[in-house]
């Protein structure tokens, strides 16, 4: 029973350590981001993809052993189920590890989630900004232009934003 808890919380402090690269990894994405750097974007998408899939492959292990741990300790899961608070009042002598485990976790989820909001409304931004050169550069083509003597298309001054939406 005691071997099961100190796996569980093994498995805890490797999620921590995944969470925190996946934080800095969502980090540099950000910065790349902002400096346009598709390269650097690239590399951290992939590396995040990574982490990602070994954080899935942590708390698949971590299921198994909090289903042992019901198994053998014969654990009423409750309407809630079995959280990790409840886990760390069965087993006192673990308690103080569980619970900053968990709120350290939750700390490091918060600010992932927070950091790819930003990156996220980082990149629609940006996105937004190339679908309108893209729209202007696209209508300013498609209009056959008057040649002029010299062999230059005359083309109007300014397009303006009704003339870009289309």
């Amino acid at each position: 029973m005691s071997r099961l808890v100190l796996e569980l919380e093994t498995i805890l402090q490797n999620l921590l350590v995944e969470h925190r690269k996946l934080l800095k990894l969502v980090e540099q994405h950000e910065s790349a981001i902002r400096a346009m750097d598709l390269k650097g974007m690239d590399a951290c998408a992939s590396q995040q993809e990574a982490a990602r899939l070994r954080v899935a492959a942590l708390n698949n292990q971590r299921i198994s052993v909090v289903q042992q741990l019901v198994r053998t300790m014969r654990i009423d899961l409750g309407p809630d189920g079995l959280t990790l608070k409840r886990l760390a009042e069965l087993h006192p002598p673990r308690r103080a590890a569980l619970l900053k485990l968990r709120d350290e976790l939750r700390e490091v989820a918060t600010a992932i989630s927070n950091r790819t909001k930003v990156s996220g409304r980082v990149t629609r931004a940006v996105l937004g900004h190339l679908n309108m050169a893209v729209r202007l550069l696209a209508n300013a083509v498609e209009r056959a232009g008057v040649y002029t003597r010299q062999g230059v298309t005359r083309m109007p001054r300014r397009i303006g934003a009704m003339e870009a939406i289309g």
